[in-house]
């Protein structure tokens, strides 16, 4: 189903039959499903919808299943990624300070990641979706971004609709995305979106580290290449957890979430990680420390509940 192409009512169709067999699986103490690609707050709405009228309970502490359509946090995602990454070149005696952000891809996340890093100091310079990229030489701005974003805002909608409203854009130039000189690089994109070749291209091209805005956008051989070319990377498996934190935080009691509790909690996560990965002989590997983290609070989970 793809619905960069279909109506409103079809997809408020698509919704309802979809969350038909879903509610079986997910509640509001049991799973709670997230916004992603193709999928953002009105097709939340909509899931939420369909989930209420088929169940008699539709909310866990005084709070709707799905936030009702409403998301407490929309940009949790976009954020996380961006507190990540300076975590971890913070580790490294780093910062995104005036550091040329590649972003592959415009979507939510993409524009919101963009968002924190100019608060960071860093400067974005390309976008790009299925139809090509931009590129602006000196960055995006604030007014630029926001040119973006409403280009994006419309369903279906191309972001090369952007050089409309810039004279300094370069549409699809270099024809090579990952050409573009860059200090790092974001994968927002989908599944398997940077391979090997890729990681070589943005290395030769200055690219210091990618971190993953997008799941498992790196392949197994890209991975590979970028220990073999000494960058850094921060895994989906850690960065992604933004809204996740969110979400946990609301279900402790916490009235209101914001930007400097999120990154309070990513400080702490990191922590976590990258003493895990020491303890486990995997030293600065982020991705190995993040996987074996989880795999342990699992693991000790079902142990202690007599489950092994």
């Amino acid at each position: 189903f793809n619905p960069f192409n279909k109506s409103e009512a079809e997809i408020q169709r698509f919704c309802q039959s979809y969350m038909t067999e879903l509610s079986k699986y997910i509640g509001p103490d049991q799973d709670v499903p997230n916004m992603g690609m193709g999928c953002g707050v009105a097709e939340i709405g909509y899931l939420f919808g369909q989930y209420k009228r088929i169940n008699v309970r539709a909310g866990s502490s005084g709070k709707p299943f799905l936030w009702g359509g409403r998301p407490v946090f929309p940009e949790a995602t976009g954020y996380g990624v961006a507190h990540f990454a300076q975590e971890m070149l913070k580790d490294k005696g780093d910062s995104l300070e005036g550091k040329r952000c590649l972003i592959y891809g415009s979507g939510r996340v993409a524009q919101t990641l963009a968002m924190k890093l100019m608060d960071y100091g860093a400067v974005p310079v390309a976008f790009s979706d299925t139809s090509g990229h931009i590129y602006e030489p000196e960055g995006f701005d604030r007014g630029k971004l926001r040119t973006v974003v409403k280009v994006k805002s419309d369903r279906g909608a191309k972001v090369g609709r952007y050089i409309i409203a810039s004279t300094t854009c370069q549409y699809n130039d270099p024809a090579n995305f990952f050409e573009i000189p860059c200090d790092l690089a974001f994968t927002c994109g989908p599944m398997n979106a940077l391979n090997d070749e890729q990681v070589r291209c943005l290395a030769e091209g200055g690219c210091e580290g990618i971190v993953e805005g997008g799941y498992s956008s790196v392949t197994a051989k890209g991975q590979s290449e970028i220990k073999k070319q000494g960058m850094s990377y921060m895994p989906c498996g850690v960065s992604l957890t933004g809204q996740t934190i969110v979400t946990g935080l609301e279900r402790s009691g916490k009235a209101t979430v914001n930007d400097d509790d999120l990154k309070a909690e990513i400080s702490r996560i990191y922590g976590e990680v990258k003493a895990t990965a020491a303890e486990f002989n995997t030293r600065g590997d982020l991705h190995a420390g993040s996987v074996i983290m989880g795999f342990l609070r699992v693991a000790n989970s079902m142990a202690s509940q007599g489950a092994v």
